[in-house]
C-alpha cells in the first residue's frame, strides 16, 4: 500500500497522526544527511510491524512531503 505522509524533522517526540488523507510522523532526527528519513523507515517498520527493508520511499526523498510504500500484508499495526 501507498502512503502520503508529511514528516516533522527534530521533534522532541515521536509521534504518528493519522487522516483520511495522510500520515503526519514526528521523528526525533535531523533532516540533514538522510537521519530524518532513517528515522522515518524505523518508526513506520515499528508501527505497521514489517521489516525495514520493505518499507520504501518512492518520492519526496528529500522534502517533508512523502509517498511510502508498505507491504500490503503488515498485520500488526499497532
Amino acid at each position: 500500500m501507498r502512503l502520503h505522509v508529511r514528516v516533522v524533522p527534530n521533534a522532541k517526540k515521536v509521534r504518528i497522526e493519522e487522516t483520511e488523507a495522510e500520515l503526519k510522523v514526528w521523528v526525533d532526527a535531523p533532516a540533514r544527511d538522510g537521519k530524518a528519513n532513517k528515522r522515518l523507515i524505523e518508526i513506520l517498520s515499528k508501527h505497521y510491524g514489517a521489516k525495514k527493508a520493505a518499507i520504501k520511499i518512492i518520492s519526496g526523498e528529500k522534502g517533508r512531503e512523502k509517498i511510502i510504500e508498505v507491504p500490503d500484508d503488515v498485520t500488526n499495526r499497532q
